[in-house]
């Protein structure tokens, strides 16, 4: 039985409309691609080793205690070498302006961005509220405070 899906509120912008809302590609496909929404006659040239912050077109309200994560797309990443830079990136619940991806070429050659071109990925989820409780010491673990690496490679 399919799950009933989350309905999140998504306003567009002036430069995305015409391209597709984001959407889950397959029916068990986690994460909603992200579209570039750039001018249909222009591009954004990435040479190797930069950035670029890529508008996606839309703002969206996600409803409280849920996340929206901007992840990489894994045939950019194999292909080319383009990836999320502060991947996943976290849009909080009561952020309300255009979504953007933070892209970076670790790629040998240029890369260019048209519109419409899928650039990410979004994944909503649940998120757990907490609160820190500052206590004397911790419990003991096997691991300890064992840091980087400290399991193995």
């Amino acid at each position: 039985m399919a799950a009933i899906p989350l309905s999140v509120p998504l306003r567009l912008l002036p430069h995305g409309v015409g391209l597709p809302l984001p959407a889950q590609q397959t029916e068990d496909a986690a994460g909603a691609d992200l579209l570039a929404a750039i001018g249909a006659d222009e591009s954004v040239e990435m040479p190797p080793g930069t950035r670029a912050v890529v508008p996606c077109g839309f703002a969206m309200g996600l409803p409280p205690g849920f996340e929206a994560q901007v992840r990489p797309r894994s045939g950019l990443a194999s292909r080319y070498g383009i990836t999320v830079l502060n991947a996943p990136g976290t849009i909080d619940a009561d952020y309300r302006g255009e979504v953007k991806v933070v892209l970076i070429n670790h790629g040998e050659l240029p890369f260019i961005i048209r519109r419409g071109d899928r650039i990410a990925q979004l994944i909503v989820a649940p998120v757990t509220r907490f609160a820190f409780a500052e206590v004397e010491a911790l419990d003991d673990t096997a691991r300890g405070a064992g840091g980087f690496g400290s399991t193995g490679t």
